[in-house]
């Protein structure tokens, strides 16, 4: 049940949430909705947002049935390995993995149900994916590493090492946090709140992407909100805050800022890119 049908069945069920519907007034079939939806969302068949005419949108209705996941189901008491946890769905079944080249190590690599991971990818302990998300092929999901619900991660793309990647799951209407195809995110980075990373960006380590914080962009000389644009070095910066006129703090203040240059220019010194930022 793909497609149409089960885009018009979990929108029945929405209506029937908005209604007042509770979990104990779910009939079976409706909850066979529910499990061939997030199948669905494992094989990649439906995904939260998708990119159409160079442009990412997101699928409110898909969104709708992960929400509908939590709404419709009772909590259980299940087992992870030797840990017991208590949650309203079981975590993914990942025999298919194999199937396909990707490889998550043991102790400590949790998949939970309704994510999509792709052929060769790479997920090491511990990290955590949430559901919604999808996962390109060739992705490699380091130590630490944690992929929030419907976040939309490229191929071949790069996360190091206790790096966070927000989801966005609700408003359904938002969005989720995007990496697209072959990005390098530098170990410590935090990406939240629907930003967009463009393809092929490299990003410095301990990098923060927030809509809040401005990316100085030296390649088009314009300062961006919520995207880094495609084929960009970027890494963290600070400039001069208007806090820094307030008495109680001497000597003045500095905001966070991400200056972006172009990743196939020779590494600019930190003299010159605090220069460059400035004027």
């Amino acid at each position: 049940m793909l497609g149409q049908d089960l885009e018009r069945n979990v929108g029945d069920l929405w209506t029937a949430y908005e209604q007042g519907a509770t979990v104990e007034d779910v009939e079976p079939p409706q909850l066979d909705t529910l499990d061939s939806f997030l199948t669905a969302l494992e094989n990649g068949e439906i995904r939260a947002a998708e990119k159409v005419d160079g442009e990412w949108q997101v699928n409110e209705w898909v969104k709708r049935g992960i929400l509908l996941n939590f709404a419709f189901r009772e909590t259980h008491s299940r087992d992870y390995g030797s840990v017991p946890y208590h949650d309203v769905l079981a975590l993914r079944d990942t025999e298919d993995l194999g199937e396909r080249g990707t490889r998550n190590t043991p102790d400590g690599t949790t998949i939970r149900r309704g994510a999509y991971l792709g052929s060769d990818c790479i997920m090491m302990s511990p990290s955590f994916v949430n559901i919604g998300a999808h996962v390109g092929d060739g992705t490699l999901i380091d130590s630490c590493d944690t992929v929030g619900s419907c976040a939309q991660i490229g191929e071949n793309v790069k996360l190091g090492a206790n790096t966070l990647v927000g989801g966005v799951l609700e408003p359904v209407e938002s969005n989720p946090v995007i990496v697209e195809d072959d990005v390098s995110l530098g170990a410590g980075c935090r990406v939240t709140s629907g930003f967009i990373v463009g393809e092929g960006s490299v990003v410095g380590e301990n990098t923060l992407l927030t809509p809040r914080i401005p990316v100085y962009d030296l390649v088009e000389e314009e300062v961006l909100y919520g995207e880094l644009p495609p084929e960009r070095r970027a890494f963290q910066r600070f400039v001069d805050s208007s806090v820094g006129e307030h008495d109680l703090i001497p000597g003045g203040a500095y905001k966070p800022a991400v200056v972006a240059t172009d990743v196939e220019e020779e590494t600019l010194e930190a003299t010159e890119r605090e220069d460059a930022l400035r004027d």
